[in-house]
């Protein structure tokens, strides 16, 4: 997406603000937005969970940035630039996901938000501060850890939602009252991200220890579809609730599936592995500097064992970006 004066904003452990001064492309482009602000999880956290937290989810080692141009770490999971750097960490909407990774809930940066708000209100005035915040684009991604993190792994949760129809319901409830919270202070163009194939992704596959074949977990998949419908249903209801808000459903279950499913099309070659050691395991601290390291991540889907590698994030990242301009043109 365009950058040229526009603020990119990431909500995750702390609060970033980045400004585009390229007088060039200034005289070329014009953004569709003021401002882009991203609430969500760590496929899609520039490096603020480098912030002091007493947490082990953080990728400031070798090998995570090997692909940006300092190849070094910056925080982003993955080899090198994110969605939110290409058209911005582990939390998800529900509690128990952020406890169990010392991370900062979504739920919670609606609070960094306000203090985002105080700032630029400080730098530009009430009115300018206003009218970016009411023409910006939200992103919010997140989801993912509930299930991977939470529901899948820790029996807490599955004792008290035994149907997981029941937590989906949950974890779209606490989606419905941080778009309240975001709409509250003024934002307006909203994106939600829905899920992946959760049942695809390498450490998924190995959670199985009977999938030595390494299929995808069909019945995590189905999950990650019925939430998506539930999603797709939900969100016109929120919008028609709020006034002057514009809502829209990001697909990325289908691309991925699409680039699981047929590889060669999108320049892939290993989709059931990440780059990173065996690829089966490995993630954070246990991606590092001792762990064997594939030469040729851009035919990787995945670079660790749970997070995209950045020609992924690439083509997700485009179809986005079409998605938006549809969106906006319509």
């Amino acid at each position: 997406m365009p950058t040229s004066k526009t603020i990119t904003f990431t909500l995750f452990i702390a609060v970033t603000l980045f400004a585009s001064c390229n007088a060039a492309a200034n005289a070329t482009t014009q953004p569709l937005f003021p401002a882009i602000l991203i609430f969500g999880d760590s496929t899609v956290d520039t490096g603020n969970n480098n912030y002091p937290l007493n947490t082990i989810f953080r990728a400031t080692h070798f090998p995570y940035g090997i692909d940006l141009p300092n190849h070094k770490g910056s925080g982003r999971f993955s080899n090198g630039k994110l969605i939110p750097d290409i058209l911005a960490a582990n939390s998800g909407y529900d509690d128990r996901t952020s406890l169990s990774t010392q991370s900062i809930p979504v739920l919670e940066q609606p609070n960094m938000f306000r203090s985002y708000i105080a700032r630029l209100t400080s730098i530009v005035g009430d009115k300018k501060s206003m009218e970016i915040i009411n023409n910006a684009l939200v992103i919010i991604s997140a989801g993912s850890n509930d299930f991977i993190l939470n529901f899948y792994t820790v029996p807490a949760r599955r004792l008290e939602y035994p149907l997981i129809s029941d937590y989906q319901d949950f974890i779209l409830k606490r989606l419905e009252i941080l778009v309240q919270e975001i709409y509250s202070l003024g934002c307006r163009n909203i994106m939600v991200v829905g899920l992946p194939p959760i049942g695809c992704i390498p450490v998924q596959m190995t959670a199985k220890f009977r999938n030595i074949f390494r299929f995808c977990i069909e019945q995590e998949n189905i999950d990650s579809v019925l939430y998506n419908e539930k999603l797709q249903k939900v969100l016109p209801k929120i919008e028609a609730s709020l006034s002057g808000s514009k809502i829209l459903y990001a697909n990325v279950y289908d691309p991925m599936l699409d680039m699981m499913q047929n590889p060669r099309k999108y320049g892939f070659k290993e989709t059931k592995r990440g780059c990173c050691g065996t690829g089966h395991l490995e993630m954070t601290l246990l991606c590092n500097a001792v762990s064997p390291l594939c030469w040729n991540r851009s035919e990787f889907l995945f670079f660790d064992s749970i997070h995209p590698s950045e020609a992924t994030y690439n083509c997700i990242g485009n179809l986005l970006d079409t998605q938006i301009r549809g969106w906006i043109a319509a």
